[in-house]
């Protein structure tokens, strides 16, 4: 199933009305009765509060990020089809297996040590990991203007 951004409770208004002027929907996990992929946290820096929503267009998902709750100039980061990702058909759509969740320092240092990958930058603040439900995930971390694909859950 995906939902309409003005269906996302707590969205501010300037940002359900930028991802409607995309044509964006928001892909959701397997039913529950609570709404996905779209979350806020600091994923610029400690103390800002930045927003992030899967948004589909034509068959393709991307994060956008929203700096300080601003409708202008978001980062798109990991375009993926949505197909790679469908988990089942209803007669209202399909559900998803593709998920964004906010994580913190402890969260990427700990999946770093177990996983490894790239040396990690300094960690002062929130990333987007990048989840395939029930399997295996990416980080994405902004640090010095880009950004940065860690290890997540395998």
């Amino acid at each position: 199933m995906q939902l309409s951004p003005a269906a996302i409770p707590g969205l501010p208004a300037n940002l359900v009305k930028e991802l409607e002027r995309r044509g964006c929907t928001i892909p959701q996990e397997a039913p529950t009765k609570k709404s996905s992929n779209v979350i806020k946290g600091a994923f610029a820096k400690p103390g800002q509060t930045d927003w992030a929503a899967l948004c589909s267009v034509n068959g393709v998902s991307t994060i956008l990020v929203f700096w300080k709750g601003s409708e202008k100039n978001p980062a798109a980061i990991a375009p993926m089809e949505d197909r790679i990702y469908i988990q089942g058909f209803k007669k209202d759509g399909f559900s998803s297996s593709r998920g964004i969740r906010t994580v913190a320092k402890d969260f990427i240092r700990r999946h770093h040590d177990t996983y490894g990958g790239p040396r990690l930058p300094r960690i002062d603040h929130q990333g987007i990991d990048d989840m395939f439900v029930g399997k295996a995930s990416v980080v994405w971390y902004y640090y010095n203007g880009q950004w940065s694909k860690l290890a997540g859950k395998d």
